[in-house]
């Protein structure tokens, strides 16, 4: 195979990358060169955002691949522009979207019929459901429904990752002491470890799968408890879980999802997030590694890096700060 990807030197687009270099497969990834590319991989520099930024994808007037894996979550007429040039050149579009673009609210067990929100592939800047919808109606318009997969993810953690979650679970938790919990404490989670997202999507390009496919783990996966006990386990930390009920955190301002990342309590926003369905996914050969080597091996590499995670500019910042949960804790 020869894999090409609109990014690929961080988080989602790193870890498809270096599936696909451990198959010996061809990969080119397009960046803008801040960051070092995966060994192996032919680096091609170019910011698809500036006026001519693109034309790195085609100097090379026999440059052909079998799949593009787009990572892009902005302005959807960006996808546009590269899929109309890449339309030609490229057998297959695999756009990485999110379970973001169905319309809410998003009942338990949605499929991947679900209604969607509204989009445009001309759009410039619009929040991220409508940018990841805008996406996908960018690539099938210029692949066509045929050609084109749409790889609708969840949460995804694990090592690379740049947002900030699992590595300020596994920061604080290393830090020792009394840790604010949030409850309930076998409340479970749905999540996909990037390279198990990396591995199906990798898969998926090569067997020339077309449509939409939810990406996260099976519900109940794992569960709040034994994430936060598997970062206890790997950071080898004498921290202590002080387990806090919903109704409480709540009360005191606690905003799910930032100020204690992952956690979302029970309720509307916790059905959409964690009880989606799969099923077409797993027919198709998903396999998740258990939530104990996601936590230990991204542990090891935040060791490897000194600690301290990447994190994207274009995101907010994650986590209580320590004042903040002392004050909590103390309640």
């Amino acid at each position: 195979m020869r894999l090409l990807i609109l990014g690929g030197t961080e988080f989602v687009g790193r870890a498809v990358a270096e599936a696909a270099l451990a198959r010996g497969w061809e990969v080119t990834v397009f960046h803008r060169g801040r960051h070092e590319p995966p060994a192996g991989a032919v680096s091609l520099i170019g910011d698809r955002t500036a006026p001519g930024g693109l034309a790195a994808l085609t100097a090379n007037e026999k440059a052909s691949w079998d799949a593009v894996v787009d990572t892009w979550s902005a302005a959807p007429s960006v996808v546009r522009d590269a899929a109309r040039l890449l339309a030609d050149r490229v057998d297959r579009f695999v756009y990485v979207s999110s379970r973001s673009v169905y319309a809410w609210p998003q009942a338990a067990g949605l499929t991947e019929d679900g209604a969607l929100v509204e989009g445009s592939p001309d759009a410039g800047d619009v929040p991220y459901a409508e940018a990841k919808r805008g996406g996908e109606l960018a690539a099938v318009e210029a692949f066509g429904p045929d050609r084109t997969l749409f790889v609708r993810a969840g949460l995804i953690i694990g090592p690379y990752e740049n947002i900030g979650r699992l590595p300020w679970w596994l920061g604080r938790i290393a830090r020792g002491g009394p840790v604010l919990a949030p409850g309930p404490r076998a409340l479970p989670l749905q999540y996909i470890d990037v390279r198990d997202f990396a591995e199906w999507t990798a898969d998926a390009a090569a067997v020339g799968l077309s449509g939409a496919y939810n990406l996260v783990s099976p519900p109940g996966h794992t569960t709040t408890e034994e994430l936060l006990d598997a970062c206890v386990r790997a950071t080898g930390s004498d921290a202590e879980l002080r387990w806090a009920e919903p109704e409480k955190l709540l009360a005191a301002g606690v905003e799910p999802w930032s100020d204690l990342p992952i956690w979302i309590p029970p309720g509307e926003l916790y059905e959409a997030m964690h009880r989606a369905d799969v099923s077409k996914a797993l027919a198709t050969g998903l396999r998740c590694r258990p939530v104990t080597e996601t936590v230990a091996d991204t542990w090891a590499w935040l060791r490897s890096i000194g600690g301290a995670a990447p994190h994207r500019a274009d995101r907010p910042s994650v986590g209580l700060d320590p004042e903040r949960e002392a004050a909590l804790l103390s309640d």
